[in-house]
């Protein structure tokens, strides 16, 4: 029986936003889990300062279970290393401390082999400052490409906030991300279970759990032939389509747009109606990274459409739906 991949979730936020707060509850609180820690050893660090900075070994144990890491070298190494004492843990979590995009923490999950044979990635989590996301937000590409890959948006200080200008933020950052889930709180208070081991970044599980999880893009569906054709901010954009596709047609623009646009677009996702297919094929990608897979059969009396989002700078809104209908059966 094949050993069950052990899940990695992907904390990140901009400065200030309140990580190292979560991180400290994740390493402190009596949660029940065994949680390896990685720490980037670059900027803030999230716990005791002379321990992690002095210490010869990388690995630490803490009071509650939990180990914490610091990266001082390739992180597909750490990943190795504290793979080979999976006993000791059940869980990983990356803070990217001085990483402005979490893309390529999350491309490692799909091209190193090694890694992809003990873990999963479970989802990227972002922590906003909910009283300076407006600083950051409009100016920021860093703050802006940390909520464009987010599976789970924390929309932290909620209390510094008045509650108009709190919707006001949301809807901000709804514009930008579609797709995740946003939960508000203070200090960084949340519910262990409602960040970790969430299948947030596996798309086939989570709409398992949740059949209407990309339905939040509806509203985005059609097409915006009126709308700018560029947006320099960072944007979502959803298809929808009830025409089956052809499978050939898909795999060739999807090659060619995120060889020639991969840069800027940061999460692809989405269900595909594949002409003749009695499955659905389910995607995911990051950047210039994609992967794809038949899903489940599609059910009795479930309509066969494809849905597809795409979330990232400089998208081209007409290009994108164009794109998508010359690849239709």
């Amino acid at each position: 029986m094949r050993t069950p991949l052990i899940p990695v979730s992907v904390l990140t936020g901009f400065l200030g936003a309140g990580k190292t707060t979560l991180l400290n509850r994740v390493l402190t609180e009596n949660h029940g889990r065994r949680i390896a820690v990685i720490e980037n050893e670059y900027g803030e660090i999230g716990i005791d300062n002379e321990l992690v900075i002095n210490a010869d070994e990388e690995v630490f144990e803490m009071n509650n279970g939990c180990v914490c890491c610091t990266v001082r070298g390739d992180l597909i190494r750490i990943l190795g290393n504290l793979a080979r004492r999976r006993d000791r843990f059940d869980y990983v979590l990356i803070e990217t401390t001085g990483l402005a995009d979490p893309g390529p923490v999350a491309q490692t999950f799909f091209v190193d082999q090694d890694v992809r044979e003990s873990y999963r990635l479970d989802g990227i989590i972002t922590v906003v400052d909910a009283k300076h996301a407006w600083l950051h937000l409009d100016e920021s590409r860093e703050c802006q490409e940390q909520v464009a890959f987010a599976d789970r948006i924390l929309l932290n200080k909620i209390d510094l906030v008045g509650p108009g200008d709190l919707d006001r933020l949301e809807r901000k950052i709804r514009g930008m991300n579609r797709v995740a889930e946003i939960i508000r709180s203070q200090n960084s208070a949340v519910d262990i279970d409602r960040v970790l081991n969430t299948h947030a970044f596996d798309l086939d599980a989570k709409l398992e759990h949740e059949a209407d999880f990309l339905k939040v893009i509806d509203a985005d569906a059609h097409d915006h032939r009126h709308d700018h054709e560029h947006d320099s901010e960072v944007t979502s954009v959803g298809i929808r389509e009830e025409r089956p596709l052809d499978q050939e047609k898909v795999n060739a623009w999807m090659s060619r747009l995120l060889q020639e646009k991969g840069q800027d677009i940061f999460r692809s996702k989405g269900i595909l109606n594949i002409a003749g297919v009695a499955k659905r094929f389910v995607f995911q990608g990051v950047h210039m990274q994609f992967e794809g897979k038949a899903d489940r059969d599609w059910r009795a009396g479930e309509t066969r459409r494809s849905t597809m989002v795409f979330i990232g700078r400089n998208l081209d809104r007409h290009a994108l739906n164009e794109g998508f209908r010359s690849c239709l059966a």
